[in-house]
């Protein structure tokens, strides 16, 4: 029998498993991408003096992972191989929004739901779409996002809305589906701003004061 070399083998796999490292090849890291933010954002009309925080969307499979998704069909699912967000789509998502809020300047502050800090408002929601819809022929980024604003001292609801964009991609590459993700995450906050500033807030003597050029 020839025993000699399945017992040279099992010696090798325990000196690498104990070494830390293994006689198999590592498959390379997948591309890790996010939301390029946009260029400029415009400033709200108004400052609100409350400060904002920004609850991480709630979100079920597979809207709840780092996959770039893809929907060929109304009923199936897929995920681009190789690449993936930076994190979780909830996450990349209130990210995008803590950003160009703060660059509108419309609340006193923005923070997310991380900061130990306190805030008068909290803005809520829930994401129900974030995908590619038709990849291999005219593909387009739809993001589905419902919204509430509330206050925080009477946890009453003060505003909701429903918001749905769906951008067109340059084309099925994934260098130009991340691009209009981006596009699409921008359209998304501008609506987003727009609504929260137009929503009638609690009153309060500092407020409906114009912004000082």
């Amino acid at each position: 029998m020839k025993v000699a070399p399945i017992v040279n083998l099992a010696l090798l796999l325990g000196i690498g498993l104990a070494g830390g490292c293994t006689v198999f090849p590592t498959p390379e890291p997948p591309r890790v991408m996010d939301m390029a933010a946009p260029e400029t954002i415009s400033k709200a009309d108004q400052r609100f003096p409350e400060s904002l925080r920004v609850d991480t969307p709630y979100a079920s499979k597979p809207f709840n992972s780092t996959r770039i998704l893809a929907k060929p069909a109304p009923w199936e699912f897929r995920s681009y191989e190789g690449v993936r967000w930076r994190d979780t789509v909830p996450v990349v998502v209130r990210d995008t929004l803590v950003s160009t809020l703060r660059q509108s300047e419309a609340f006193a502050s923005v923070i997310s739901e991380t900061s130990p800090a306190e805030a008068e408002l909290t803005l809520i929601s829930e994401l129900s779409a974030f995908h590619v819809e038709n990849p291999e022929s005219t593909p387009r980024i739809v993001i589905e996002l419902h919204v509430q604003l509330i206050h925080n001292r009477s946890r009453a609801s003060l505003c909701s809305n429903n918001f749905r964009i769906a951008e067109p991609a340059p084309g099925p590459a994934i260098e130009q589906i991340i691009e209009a993700f981006g596009a699409a995450g921008n359209t998304l906050s501008d609506r987003v701003i727009l609504w929260a500033t137009a929503c009638d807030l609690p009153s309060h003597p500092e407020r409906d004061q114009p912004r000082q050029p």
